[in-house]
C-alpha cells in the first residue's frame, strides 16, 4: 500500500476517533438509517473503484493520444508542479462544486452530500456515485500523473484530504484558535487561504436567515482562496445553528446514490437545485 494511502487512512481515522471521543461518531443529530448506508457505499466506491479507475483511465488515454509526452514534466520545479495541481484539480473542483449548486441536474449528483443534517468526517466522500466519476479535476490529475507528476500528487492529495477532512469534522479545530487574541492575524490569513471548519460549515448550514450560513458560496475544498478570488466567500468565525438544507425535498436511498438511474419522485414538488439554492443565496 502506498505511503500516501496509509497517510490518508490515518488522517481519516484520526478525525474519526476524535469524533468518537467528543461528539459520538455513529449517532449524529437527526441521522437516519439511510445516512450511514449512503456514506459507507459512497466512500467504498470512491476509494476502491472510482478514483483509481478515473486516474488510470485518464493516464491511459493520455498515453494513447500523446505517447511521446509520458514523463515530460517529471523534472519541473516542485512549486510549479504543486501549482498545476492547485489549478487543474483544486480550482476545477471549486467550479465543479459551484456548478453543482447552480444546475438542477448536477445538484441531483451532489445533493446526497447536503442531505445529512449534521457535520462529520462521515460526509467527506458522501456523494452520488457518478459525482466523482464526472469530476474534471480527477481526470486532469490523471493526465498530470502521466506527465510525470505522480510523486507530487502523492503529497498533494494527503495535504488536501487533511484540510477537507478537518473542514467537515464537527470537532472544529479552528474554534478554540479564534479565542486566542494574538493568533487573530494568523487566523485571518489561514481562513482566507484554506478551508476551515467555520467557512465550510457555513456551506452546510440549514437556514437562510442564519448569519453563519453561506449555502451559495464557500465552495473551496483545499483552498478557500478560490472563494476569495471569485467572490463567493463569507467569513464569520461562527457556526450554523443547524445543518442540512431548508425545504429540501425527500430523496430515496437509490436517488441519493444512483440518480438518474433512480429518477426524482415527480409527485414531490422540486425544491432543490436552482430554485432552492436561490432561496438561501
Amino acid at each position: 500500500m502506498p505511503a500516501s494511502t496509509i497517510a490518508i487512512i490515518c488522517i481519516y481515522l484520526g478525525f474519526a476517533l476524535l469524533e468518537l471521543w467528543r461528539t459520538n461518531l455513529f449517532r449524529k443529530s437527526e441521522q437516519t438509517r439511510d445516512d450511514g448506508i449512503v456514506e459507507a457505499v459512497s466512500m467504498i466506491m470512491l476509494l476502491g473503484l472510482t478514483q483509481p479507475v478515473v486516474l488510470f483511465t485518464s493516464a491511459t488515454l493520455a498515453g494513447m493520444v500523446a505517447p511521446q509526452w509520458e514523463g515530460a514534466l517529471s523534472g519541473i520545479n516542485i512549486f510549479l508542479a504543486i501549482g498545476l495541481f492547485l489549478i487543474l484539480d483544486d480550482m476545477m473542483q471549486y467550479w465543479w462544486h459551484r456548478a453543482s449548486h447552480s444546475f438542477h441536474w448536477l445538484y441531483n449528483l451532489h445533493r446526497a452530500h447536503h442531505n445529512a443534517k449534521y457535520m462529520s468526517v462521515r460526509l467527506v466522500y458522501r456523494n452520488n456515485l457518478f459525482y466523482y466519476a464526472m469530476m474534471p479535476g480527477i481526470w486532469l490529475s490523471g493526465i498530470l500523473i502521466y506527465l510525470g507528476l505522480g510523486w507530487v500528487y502523492a503529497g498533494y492529495i494527503v495535504v488536501k484530504l487533511l484540510v477537507i477532512t478537518g473542514a467537515h469534522s464537527d470537532v472544529a479545530w479552528d474554534k478554540p484558535l479564534y479565542k486566542i487574541k494574538w493568533l487573530s492575524p494568523v487566523m485571518w490569513v489561514v481562513e482566507r487561504t484554506i478551508s476551515t471548519p467555520a467557512t465550510h460549515h457555513a456551506h452546510h448550514g440549514r437556514h437562510a436567515d442564519d448569519p453563519a450560513v453561506q449555502y451559495k458560496g464557500n465552495y473551496g475544498n483545499l483552498l478557500f482562496f478560490w472563494d476569495m478570488l471569485f467572490g463567493t466567500a463569507k467569513i464569520t468565525r461562527s457556526f450554523p445553528k443547524s445543518y442540512g438544507v431548508e425545504n429540501l425535498a425527500p430523496a430515496t436511498l437509490g436517488q441519493q446514490l444512483m440518480w438518474p438511474i433512480f429518477p426524482e419522485n415527480r409527485e414531490i414538488e422540486p425544491s432543490v437545485g436552482e430554485e432552492a439554492t436561490a432561496k438561501v443565496a
